[in-house]
Order: C-alpha cells, then structure tokens, then sequence
C-alpha cells in the first residue's frame, strides 16, 4: 500500500511522523514523507521519499488558532490533496495538528489515520480539563473544580468544531466529516491517565523516536555524572536552561551535554559539551535530563529510565510535568520562577536519590513492547480491507 504521513514542521510532530514512515517502510509499504523543507534532506538520507507541505509559509492570521489550526489546514487542503493524487497514494496517516492531512483524504475519499504524538488531549467525563495538569478530583470541592473546567473546556471544543466545519464547508466539503480510521497515540502507557470513556479505534503505540543529525556530539571527558539538557523546540518554551545548568553542573561537580541543532556560540567549560548530534547515545551516558517536558524528550528520557528536572512552557509541557511529577520520576519548576539556585538544588536532588530513577525506570518499562513496529502494525490493522468494511470499531488496548 502507498501510505503518506503528513505532518508539519515542528519538531514534536515531524520526528514521530518520520519514525512511523520508517517503520512502515521496513513492512514493505510505499511511503511518502510530506513535512517541513528543513527535514527533507535527512529524510532522503534515510531513505524516505519526501516532499514539502503545500502553504506553509508564515501568515500574520497564524496568531489566530483557529486559523493556524484550520483556515490554514482549508488552504492546503487541496493542493496537498492534488498532490497526494498525482503520487498515487492509497492512505494518510496525518498528524493531529496538520489538519491538512485529514481534510486531503476527505478530498480523496481515502482512508486516514491520525497520529498523535503525546498523551490523549480529548475531552473526557472523568477526567480534569485537558492540559490542565490537575489530579482528579477525590473530593466534593475538587470534583466541582473539575465539572467546572470541562464545562469550560467544552465552549471551546464546540468553537473548535464550528471553525472546523466552516473550514470544510470552503473547499467544498459538505455532510458530516469523516472520523479517523484509527488514532495512534504515540507516548507511554504509564503517562496515560485511566479515563472511564477511552475512545473507539485509538490505540497507545509507545513513543517514536527519529533524529536527523548524521553524527553524534562529542561527550565531555571524565567519570562524573553527565546531565543532560534539552532546550524546548516549541516557541513557548523556556529559556535560559543551558546558563542556568552550566552553573548548577560546575557547582556540583558534574559533566554537562546538550545537543542543538545549530553549533554554540562562546566558550564552553571543558566539561560541557554542546552542539549539533544525535540525542540517543548522549542520552545512554547520561544520569539526569534537564528539558522544557515536550512531549519528545520526555519520552526519550523514560525509555531510558533517566529522571528529570522539567521547566515547562506552554502546550502541553505543563500537563506533561505535573504527570511525571505524580509519578515521581521529575521534578517540575516553573519557567518564571527559573534560576541557577533551583536548578542547582533539583539536579542534586536527581542525582543523589536513586527513587527518581527508580520511578522513571518503572514508567519506561511501560512501552517495553511498543515502539514504531507496534504502531505500524497498528496501522496496518486500522486500514485493513476487511476491517474497513465490516465498518465497526477496532478493539484496541486503552493505557496501562
């Protein structure tokens, strides 16, 4: 089968796209990659077919979510859909926020798959607000709290779904939208939240790693612990995390590495190592992670049962943070509250006690048996001829 996975450019969302099209390649599909120019050479590299998303030069309406999320996605709905067309493809696999790929197999009466490269973020009848951070509510005040901001959060979803149908309705789409053949929902089982209404045909697959650096950043010499640190991608992201963990590392006496995609710029102590690489084998020397709580490094971290210390921005890092700060494998400082004295502390704090490692090796072994075979079989199983005709849900396994 010809499948494309679509995505944009961030790196969250690209680089799980691109684990997913590798490991759908290896199962002897045809695949197209359609993603950000900055990720194609890599992607050749690697063997993938790739192209360019249609339209994704920067708009001043960007500011304005609903467009970002889907005047943008209406606009390149069609030519992306022309181009889907002229390669042949036979199905998408679109990631959640690159709405441009469901509304392309809705063009091209296709069967899709939605990628979705985080924990679930859907509306639930038991749960907090999404993003919100929150434990459920044990009791009669919180259990209020909690009707209060889903009520809340529902005014949203249903602008959501207005500006979505508005979308659809300009290029032509008419009658209801079709769902997704299958949800993937690419993170560990261990940070899903049990929920009393987890939806039909979505699946938790394990976190999807791909690094498109060709060479490995240089480890800074001696035995002391290596921390490692990983600026946030996202543009709400924290900054000042490198500075402040250069000093917290030369005060406690520890190696520091950090890998970026551009080279560093300044002197550098020679037990600190920063610049261009690939993450994986940093991350098998290191003990600790210091990073912003996307979704990515995140999970990178607890596959490899590292603790962390998360600064967290905005999307998704916060819930991510408090996530892990509940399971006891992170600890979480927020972003305006940064400095080298906190940073010092919580690093001696997940250097020194073993039960943040513990906890984070236990959330890892979690996607022990997932990972982008899993979710390519997955995909294969939600486009399955059969299963696409008998028209019923897939059963598929909710977190652990």
């Amino acid at each position: 089968m010809k499948i494309a996975v679509v995505a944009g450019p961030a790196p969250g969302h690209a680089f799980p796209a691109a684990s997913l099209a590798t490991a759908l390649q290896a199962r002897g599909h045809e695949v197209l990659v359609v993603t950000g120019v900055s990720w194609l050479d890599a992607l050749e590299r690697n063997g993938l077919p790739a192209v360019h998303l249609p339209l994704l030069k920067a708009d001043p309406r960007d500011a304005i979510f609903g467009f970002r999320l889907y005047g943008r996605a209406a606009e390149q709905a069609r030519p992306l859909a022309e181009q889907l067309t002229a390669a042949g493809v036979e199905a998408i696999v679109a990631d959640t926020l690159t709405v441009a790929g469901a509304f392309a197999a809705d063009l091209m009466d296709v069967p899709w798959v939605e990628l979705i490269p985080h924990p679930l973020q859907d509306y639930s009848v038991g749960l907090p607000a999404p993003g919100s951070g929150l434990r459920r509510g044990r009791n009669p005040l919180t259990q209020g709290r909690d009707r209060l901001l889903r009520r809340l959060h529902r005014k949203g979803l249903r602008q959501g779904e207005r500006e979505r149908a508005q979308a659809r309705t300009g290029i032509g789409l008419t009658g209801s939208e079709r769902a997704a053949n299958g949800r993937l929902v690419a993170t560990l089982p261990g940070m899903e939240i049990v929920r009393p209404d987890w939806p039909a045909n979505t699946v938790v697959v394990g976190p999807m790693e791909w690094d498109p650096a060709e060479a490995d950043v240089p480890l800074p010499p001696g035995d002391a612990p290596l921390v490692f640190v990983s600026a946030s991608t996202a543009p709400s992201g924290a900054t000042g995390l490198l500075e402040a963990s250069l000093v917290a590392c030369e005060m406690l006496g520890l190696r520091l590495v950090s890998t970026q995609f551009d080279t560093h710029d300044g002197p550098l102590p020679p037990w600190a190592s920063v610049g261009p690489g690939r993450q994986a084998p940093a991350l098998a020397a290191s003990s600790v992670v210091v990073a912003g709580g996307g979704h990515g490094m995140v999970a990178k971290a607890l596959v490899r049962g590292l603790p962390q210390l998360i600064v967290p921005g905005g999307g998704e890092q916060f819930d991510n943070a408090m996530r892990l700060k509940r399971s006891g494998a992170a600890i979480p400082m927020l972003s305006m509250r940064l400095t080298t004295a906190r940073v010092t502390t919580a690093v001696a704090r997940l250097v020194g006690d073993p039960s943040y490692r513990q906890a984070a090796e236990q959330l890892g072994a979690t996607a022990s048996r997932l990972g982008p075979d899993y979710a390519a079989a997955m995909v294969e199983r939600f486009l399955d001829p059969a299963v696409l005709a008998r028209g019923r849900p897939v059963r598929t396994p909710t977190a652990a």
